[in-house]
């Protein structure tokens, strides 16, 4: 019974997404496998997140003072810390992106553009379902 509510509730959510010109309607099946992928880099990134503020912590408690340490261990800490805490930012941007994309599917938005209101495209979505914003609004946005 889960599976045919699953079914029902994708083929509701594809019938609302807007789709540009000269793209195929979205199909239950589509907004399925978009879904699971969300739904996999939102497991997947908090288990990463969690490990990279384990490590982050267990490096924090080490303490960053030099005193009676060679200063390559020192510098060599210091390089750790910044990389677990790039790490645990990286995988905290993705963690967020994915579940705004979820509630995004729920709430009826996904798949417009946040910065013109134009249908993002199928295509984009279909390879990074985290996207919020079409093409040309994203190159634009980088140039800045």
């Amino acid at each position: 019974m889960a599976q045919q509510d699953g079914a029902v509730r994708d083929g509701r959510i594809a019938a609302s997404l807007p789709v540009r010109d000269g793209d195929e309607p979205w199909t239950a099946q589509e907004v399925a496998e978009v879904i699971g992928s969300l739904q996999a880099d939102v497991e997947r990134t908090g288990r990463n997140l969690a490990a990279a503020q384990d490590s982050l912590a267990d490096l924090m408690t080490e303490g960053s003072d030099g005193a009676g340490k060679d200063p390559v261990d020192v510098g060599s800490s210091q390089f750790e810390r910044d990389q677990e805490m790039t790490l645990a930012h990286n995988a905290q941007v993705v963690y967020d992106q994915s579940r705004l994309a979820l509630r995004m599917l729920d709430e009826g938005t996904y798949g417009t553009c946040e910065s013109c209101g134009r249908p993002i495209g199928k295509a984009r979505l279909q390879a990074f379902p985290r996207a919020t914003m079409c093409v040309r609004c994203k190159q634009r946005e980088e140039r800045r």
